[in-house]
Order: C-alpha cells, then structure tokens, then sequence
C-alpha cells in the first residue's frame, strides 16, 4: 500500500522548519478556495452546477432520484487493511457469513476458513511488510532488469530516507522538549507564543515548533507524528531487506496453499484498521445521523471485510484470494485502494479480476498517489495483458481536489490517457476511522471508494445491469471537464481529457439517469 498522500505537504512543511528553521519558506501550500466546515466534511456529495464544488452529485440524487425508491442488498467488498466492524457509524452496514457459527472455530460452511464470520484476514497478526521492491532484492541478484531496477530504487530510497531521519530526530526532540516543559501532550500555537525561556535548546524546539504549527495548522503534531512514523516505518520495514513481517506460515510464491490466515478482520491492532475503516465509512457510513460524514450508499448495503494489505506492499497471492474470497461470498462490487510499482506474480492477480468478470463483478480500483502517468509507468494490479485490456470489469480511479480549475486533479494523483478510466473526490474526505472516531485522509485511496459507492447504488437500483454496463456507466455519464489542469511531479499542463480516457468526473445523479434508461431498455426486451 502506497503512503496516503495526507501528509505529502507536510514533508516539505517540517523539512524546511527543521535544521534551517531560521529560514523563510515557501513550500507549504494552502488552500485556495476556504468551503465552511461543514462544505468540507461532505463536498464530494455536492454539486458542481449548484454548488461550484466538483463532488459527485449525491445529494441531489437522493433528494430528486432515489426519494421513493427501494434497492436490492448489495455487498461491496472491501480489500484493505482492516476495518473496525464495531464502529458506531458503521452499524448494521457490516455483512455477515450467516451460515458461519461464531467462534466455535470450525469451519460451519466448508469453505476453507474457519469462522469467517465477517470476512477474512489473510495478514493473520502481521502489520508491517517490505515493499515489493524490497523483496525482489532480498531474493538475490538474478540477473534481471526487474532486479537492477529494484536494487536502483531500493539504494535511492534508503538515501532519501536517511537523508531525512536527521530532521525528523531533531523535530521529534523538539516536539518532547515542549510536551516536557509545558507538561502537556497536546498544545497550541499560542501555548508556544507564551513559552519564555532563555535555555537555548527550549528556544530552539520552540522556534522550529513554532514554525510548523503556524504554518501546518490544528492538528500539526499529527502530521508530525505520521511523518516520524513513515521515515522510521520506511527505514525499520518497508526498505529494510533484513525484516519480513510475514507471520500466517505459507509460501507467498505458492498460490496451491490458499488457506491461511483468520477471521479477525480488524486485525491484532485495530489502530492499524484506519485505512480499511476510512475506505469502509466513504462507501457505507450513515447518512444524515450528525455524526461524521455521510457515506455513498444510504440503504441495502454490506461491507465485506477482506484484510490483505499491510503497512507496505501488498503479496499478489493475497490480493488474488482476496478476490476470489469477496466474489465467492456475493460481493458485486469490490473496492481495492492499494498499489505497487512491482508485481512478481502479476498473473494470479489477472487470473483473479477475470474470475470477478465471469462471476459479474465490478472491481474499482485506486489509481496511485505518484503523480506520474500510468500509462508509461504502471500502478499494479492492471487489467492489461501486453497492451490489451483482459476484461471489461476494472475500473481504475484518479482523484479530484475539491476546488475547481487548473488544480482540479489532485496534486499526487495518478493520471493516464489509456489507463485511468475517470476521476473523483480524493482531497480531504471525512469519514470513519477505528475507535468510534471520524478523520480527514486523501489519496486515490479515498476517490476509489467514492466511485464504487456510485457503483454500488447502480447495482442496488439497477441489478440487471452487468459490471461491464456499470463500469461504463460512470464513465460515460460523468461530467465532462474542459479545463486545462496540472499534473505530475514537475507540475504540467495538460487537457483533463488527456488525464483520463472518459475525459469526465463521475456525476452519482446521471450515472442513476443512465442506468435508468439502459435499464428500460432490458426490461423492454422479450
């Protein structure tokens, strides 16, 4: 799983606040269209043309659309890093293995994995994994240009990192030194202002602490917190060829032993669940209760929770029965908000999204947070064999900022003429996380949920839609976009069309207009 690009500006922010803190910088980039709060927590349920805000329509949807209308139940897998099945927002929206007694540890369905009674957890007590890159290295030099390009990155990430973790030890310092004098976990910007000292270490925390709060804003420490933690996670785990964190007893490179793992799908820690958990509350969370956002699909659906994805790349094996296990278990839409740069056993992964294909299910898949293009350097998994496309039941998903104009696509976003379908919502997403508590996360990571809700309200409302129809759906039914937008790294210009192959943002009330008149359609017919 790819870094959620939440604290991308933050990097540059405390950086540059670090060891030349007496420097003015211009790194840290605000907002440049201010929505209230509450605009904010539920944007990407607004409207463009009403609102000149590029959510996704739903709100009118349901207010013009879907008043007087019943659904079928429709359950949206959800493969990620866990989910906290117990949270208050996430009531009644969980799907259960009714054929499954719980913890009487047999397997009551005979399907291979014992008391899966709300999905399955493939991680077993794992949490912290090697990059996939990390992992072709470990293997030895065999020779391959897979392997010489993983060992050049590889050595240039464990640069970048080391060239970091200096500052990262010195904000760290000055982030205890201030708890320490103020006597206090938590502060302020103006518990800072009214710090007076003439220690000079304290006057040296204060400056630098003093500089990321009043630029990085209410909740600083967090960012600093994430930004240690991703440093040292990189240096400890991701990058470290010395550790593996796999603890369920198999052979990753074996896909005959396909049954492993557990039905704890939180997870050993389910702080380590926020990702699967935000993924979960964008696509399900209740909508108009007042509390925390409002998720996509309001009524008939069930989330099945499937934990594949660790703090760091994913295994193709897992991805793969992960698939399988959502499909087999009813799943009509999955939601897969992770991606790599390698993928060894990229064949299994294909093997498994053509099998969703046989079984009419629609895969929305995160399009990457590199901000480069997909289609010269890939986001696995792909639905592509040699160029051409394997099956017509992927879709992959770039991500929108939440002002409209020349930043529209969001700045770490993924894009690709050929191989990113359609955009939606990913800056600044509210939504649930483990505990009972409500967070803001961005990334492609966030924009993929947003269009699978979409997919699941299709399936909901329209069942004799096929994924393939769906898929095409919100592509064609999205509103299309005619501005000249900046993308990748160096920060280009392109036209939107060229940033996905619809040209388009997906728009929840013409997807349900569309499927309306294809669905007639069907039914017409004798």
């Amino acid at each position: 799983m790819k870094l959620n690009p939440f604290y991308i500006s933050a990097f540059a922010l405390i950086a540059s606040a670090s060891i030349n803190a007496q420097q003015s910088t211009n790194t840290f980039n605000a907002k440049k269209t201010e929505l209230t709060e509450l605009q904010k927590q539920r944007w990407s349920d607004l409207d463009l043309k009403s609102d000149s805000i590029p959510g996704m329509s739903v709100d009118k949807s349901y207010s013009e659309l879907l008043k007087n209308k019943k659904g079928t139940k429709i359950i949206v897998g959800v493969v990620d890093s866990g989910l906290d099945i117990d949270h208050e927002d996430l009531k009644g929206k969980i799907w259960t293995n009714t054929k499954e007694i719980p913890g009487n540890n047999i397997d009551d369905d005979k399907n291979g994995y014992i008391d899966d009674v709300h999905g399955w957890n493939f991680l077993g007590e794992a949490t912290d994994e090697n990059l996939e890159l990390t992992r072709i290295v470990k293997k030895g030099d065999d020779g391959s240009e897979t392997y010489k390009s993983a060992k050049a990155e590889l050595d240039k990430k464990l640069a970048e990192m080391n060239q970091q973790k200096p500052q990262v030890d010195l904000i760290s310092k000055a982030d205890k030194d201030i708890k320490a004098y103020l006597k206090k976990d938590k502060y302020t910007l103006d518990d800072l202002k009214a710090i007076s000292t003439t220690d000079a270490d304290l006057s040296k925390s204060k400056m630098i602490m003093s500089r990321i709060a009043s630029q990085a804003g209410e909740g600083f420490q967090e960012e600093i917190n994430s930004y240690v933690d991703y440093i040292y996670g990189q240096l400890n785990y991701n990058l470290n060829v010395n550790y593996s964190g796999r603890k369920v007893g198999d052979n990753p490179d074996d896909m005959k032993e396909t049954h492993y793992g557990n039905g704890n799908v939180k997870g050993p820690d389910v702080e380590d669940a926020l990702h699967g958990t935000h993924v979960a509350g964008i696509i399900a969370q209740i909508r108009g209760n007042g509390i925390g956002g409002d998720g996509v699909v309001a009524d008939n659906v069930e989330i099945l929770a499937v934990r594949a994805v660790p703090n760091g790349d994913e295994y193709d094996k897992d991805i793969a029965l992960a698939i399988r296990y959502a499909v087999d278990n009813g799943a009509k839409v999955i939601n897969g908000s992770f991606g790599k740069d390698y993928s060894p056993h990229k064949e299994w992964v294909w093997d498994a999204i053509k099998y969703a294909a046989s079984k009419d299910v629609l895969i929305v898949h995160a399009a990457g947070n590199d901000s480069k293009s997909v289609d010269t350097e890939p986001n696995f998994p792909t639905d592509e064999v040699n160029g051409k496309e394997i099956s017509d039941n992927l879709l992959t998903i770039g991500a929108l900022n939440n002002t409209y104009g020349k930043d529209l696509v969001a700045e770490f976003s993924n894009y690709g003429a050929k191989n990113v379908d359609v955009f939606a919502p990913g800056v600044e997403i509210y939504a649930t996380v483990p505990n009972n508590k409500y967070k803001y996360e961005q990334g492609t990571s966030m924009a993929s949920p947003n269009a699978a809700g979409v997919a699941a309200l299709i399936r909901s409302y329209y069942p004799k839609l096929s994924a393939s129809q769906v898929k095409h759906i919100l592509m064609d039914s999205g509103t299309p976009i005619s501005e000249t937008v900046s993308v990748d790294a160096i920060k280009k210009e392109i036209p939107f069309s060229s940033a996905c192959v619809s040209g388009k943002i997906v728009n929840a009330y013409n997807a349900l207009l569309m499927a309306e008149k294809m669905s007639s359609k069907i039914k017409g017919k004798k």
